[in-house]
């Protein structure tokens, strides 16, 4: 390697920065010969008061040096030291100086004393990490050049030819050009000579490979500082160098770690943090990195405390990123997101098996070694010329996510310990952020496993509704949320639709929501009218509420509820609905008119204000569209209530369009910045029973009128179609008409649906529940709603103006001959 080869332009630090330490130049006789403006400024003396002259007008005497002869004795036979020192300032004070001489050859074999003069009282103000006077204050070796104003070497001292490998001869007397051909020595020089212009000090810095450790880079910083004779003129340049290769990587360390703090988990996306890693590794600490992470990390769940590659079952791990200084990454035999392969024998498995780093500063890639484990891994290797490679396991809480690899085959320099343990810095931060990513991913995962199960996969509307809905949370990070919705299949083909909203968000607000949702549904099964059952939902929200306020270790969190809860009849086309401190609906007829129905507000649930709530019935056409929605739709920052219900209505009046699109309108057209509360739409569009599905009497209460509804039944039946259903029918009214007319007086209402299900119901006035009994042996009464039950679906009760009603649900298509109905309890209300 030439001295052209061995050193290069650096990157330039502090260029033209100010240096603070006084520089003079002894000859052989201890005289001064040249002077700086540095020195001037601390020690008060001129260029022309001391150039020419003794340094002992400087020099007070010592018991080690009593003459001038005697120090330079001892310059002599120390050639190159420091120490502390006393020196006279002009105005006659003494100041306490640190002092660095050096020898320096000239072409004639003479030789001069540079010497470097610092205040020691300054240097305990300021700071004291200047590269080249940190070395004047140590014993760390120094190069020195002296310069002539044509930039022409005059003097060197010994230490210089170990920093970039030019011998005395080849440097003196001639340009830096000329001792180094090929060198970009221009650059250099134009700082030298803007030293010499300006009269000031320059510092600039460049890299150089010395004869000493010519297979690492070193860094150096030069000190250009100018030299005046006894007349204050420039007599030349003194060029002072010292390897700062220690500090320059401590520099550059920090400046990547500096990075690492802002580059590496700038989201808790696992996949993308792999990614993070190897894109700041290239090209600052390698050619060519790649993150392998275990299969499960990337879904959250938790890693192996150490992985056994050598086991029956080798773990599998997946390419979470990589970068390379080539386009397209060649060198990678595996793209992001695919499986890895491991080899066994490999010091990736050892990696894996000891969770210790692997440093291989020259790899052998030779046939038969681990290389060849891997073809495809081999082929790559030995294609892009991969000589240094270092592996670091990435460990989180003593468990291993995967591992990190980092290789170099472009750059020339193999790695060593420091790289090492960078790239184990770098890993380390990187681990805390994927593993931080990690238990999101997981916290992530259960929320919304939480949220998908107490939230309907789909929505039933059966013949009553077709349904759609939208859930925005406002927690968007875990996507879970206090509201709630659902839609519920009620007997005689009504359906249920609730909306409600539990105070604050996140997985608090959700499993509190969870908890109503499901007393909503327990409710709805017992076919109460919306006013009594917000009243037992207000009971219940009351008594969760106090049980979580009795738990030591919980601090109750949820102060509230609101909630709508509307009964569609498709029969009657009627809606019965009520709510408790939730906003109205919005009601849209098949014209496109809105409405929003004065509804009695009623109170929150859980505020224990004992207020009853009051429900309203309203009559809907076929193809009316019901919006029910929380305030987090309609309420913003900037705008009231009604405003964000008007909007709501507009983004509604569009009767053509279909459920799906209606929702994703109005979900843009209010998501104009992030929620701040929960959203949610539920958007239910009316249909009608046909008058030829509905078939109703009104009989009289005497015990003929059990034989005669049996053949209306039958009759009916006959015309749906449905005769396959006549004697399961006929059993169920005649037990059911038997019930009525024995345990009621006022007339007797019998009513067939034919929708999704065959429905039977007989109304009588009697406000008493039925109930299913065993009967005895020797009874001759209460088999009768035991047999509806063996013979139906579903069976069960719900209270209604003036008496109650008592329902039967059989299957379209009947059952095999001599097989029972599922016998299914239904709600008795």
């Amino acid at each position: 390697m030439t001295g052209a080869d061995r050193v290069t332009l650096g990157k330039r630090l502090n260029t033209l920065a100010v240096s603070e330490s006084a520089v003079a130049m002894l000859d052989e006789r201890g005289a001064v010969v040249a002077w700086t403006q540095a020195a001037e400024q601390l020690l008060g003396y001129s260029a022309g008061d001391v150039v020419g002259r003794s340094a002992a007008l400087v020099l007070p005497p010592s018991e080690k040096t009593p003459t001038i002869s005697a120090f330079i004795e001892q310059c002599r036979a120390r050639n190159d030291w420091s120490d502390t020192m006393t020196v006279r300032h002009r105005d006659g004070r003494m100041l306490d100086i640190n002092h660095r001489i050096s020898m320096l050859w000239g072409q004639d074999g003479t030789i001069r004393w540079l010497v470097s003069v610092t205040d020691i009282g300054t240097l305990s103000r300021e700071v004291r990490n200047g590269s080249v006077r940190e070395s004047l204050l140590t014993r760390a070796p120094i190069g020195i050049v002296v310069r002539d104003p044509q930039l022409r070497c005059v003097w060197v001292n010994d230490t210089m030819e170990s920093h970039d490998g030019i011998s005395h001869e080849r440097r003196l007397g001639r340009r830096l050009a000329d001792s180094l051909p090929g060198f970009e020595a221009e650059a250099l020089e134009a700082v030298m000579r803007r030293a010499l212009r300006n009269g000031t000090t320059a510092v600039h810095e460049y890299r150089a490979w010395p004869t000493e450790d010519p297979r690492q880079e070193h860094a150096f910083s030069a000190s250009y500082l100018c030299l005046q004779d006894a007349d204050g003129k420039t007599l030349g340049l003194c060029c002072i160098s010292v390897d700062v290769t220690g500090s320059q990587r401590v520099r550059e360390r920090l400046a990547i770690l500096s990075q690492a703090s802002t580059r590496i988990g700038s989201s808790l996306d696992i996949m993308r943090t792999g990614q993070e890693l190897a894109d700041l590794a290239v090209p600052l600490l390698a050619d060519y990195a790649y993150v392998d992470l275990g299969e499960s990390i990337p879904f959250g769940e938790e890693p192996s405390t150490r992985v056994d590659p050598m086991s029956d079952r080798p773990p599998v791990f997946l390419r979470a990123g990589q970068a390379s200084i080539r386009p397209g990454i060649p060198e990678s035999t595996f793209a992001r997101g695919e499986p890895v392969f491991v080899p066994p024998a490999s010091p990736l498995a050892g990696v894996l098996r000891t969770g210790k780093s692997h440093l291989e500063p020259v790899l052998d890639a030779s046939p038969g070694t681990w290389v060849d484990l891997d073809p495809a891994r081999a082929q790559k290797i030995r294609e892009y010329g991969v000589h240094s490679v270092v592996i670091v396991p990435i460990i989180a809480r003593r468990a291993i996510l995967g591992i990190a690899v980092f290789v170099r085959a472009e750059d020339p320099v193999p790695f060593h310990e420091d790289d090492l343990l960078l790239a184990e810095e770098l890993v380390t931060r990187a681990a805390l952020c994927l593993d931080n990513a990690r238990q999101y991913t997981r916290e992530r995962t259960a929320a919304l496993a939480l949220q998908r199960n107490l939230l309907p996969y789909r929505l039933m509307g059966g013949a009553a509704v077709e349904a759609a809905w939208r859930y925005l949370p406002a927690d968007t990070d875990a996507g879970v949320g206090g509201d709630w919705f659902d839609v519920i299949p009620l007997s005689g083909a009504r359906v249920a639709l609730v909306v409600g909203d539990v105070v604050g968000h996140g997985i608090n607000a959700a499993a509190t929501m969870g908890r109503l949702r499901t007393a909503v549904r327990t409710l709805a099964d017992l076919e109460m009218p919306p006013d009594e059952l917000l009243a037992h939902l207000d009971d219940t929200f009351q008594r969760l509420a106090e049980q979580d306020a009795d738990a030591a270790d919980q601090t109750p969190t949820v102060v509230g509820a609101t909630c709508l809860y509307a009964v569609y009849d498709p029969a009657t086309h009627r809606c019965t609905m009520a709510r408790a401190g939730h906003p109205p609906p919005a009601i849209i007829d098949p014209q496109g008119r809105v409405t929003f129905p004065d509804l009695p507000t009623g109170s929150p649930l859980g505020i224990g204000l004992g207020i009853p709530f009051e429900a309203v019935e309203l009559e809907l056409p076929e193809g009316s569209l019901l919006a029910l929605y929380t305030d987090g739709l309609i309420e913003t920052r900037h705008d009231d209530i009604d405003a964000g219900m008007r909007r709501l209505g507009t983004a509604l009046a569009q009767p053509g369009r279909s459920l799906e699109d209606l929702c994703t309108q109005v979900t843009q057209t209010f998501l104009g910045q992030a929620p701040s509360d929960d959203i949610t739409l539920l958007l239910a569009r009316t249909h009608a029973l046909s008058p030829t599905q509905v078939a109703s009497w009104t009989l009289p209460n005497d015990q003929s009128t059990v034989r005669r509804a049996r053949h209306m039944a039958a009759h009916q039946l006959s015309e749906w179609g449905l005769e396959s259903l006549q004697d399961r029918t006929q059993l169920i009214v005649s037990e059911l008409v038997t019930n009525a007319v024995r345990h009621s007086t006022g007339p007797i209402g019998l009513r067939l649906i034919q929708h999704q299900v065959l429905t039977c119901e007989v109304f009588d006035t009697d406000a008493g529940s039925p109930r299913l009994r065993h009967a005895r042996a020797v009874d001759e009464n209460g088999r009768g709603l035991f047999l509806v039950a063996q013979l139906s679906r579903r069976w069960g009760a719900r209270s209604e103006s003036g008496g109650k009603v008592v329902w039967a649900e059989q299957d379209l298509h009947a059952p095999a001959p001599g097989t029972p109905g599922r016998g299914r309890r239904g709600t008795v209300a």
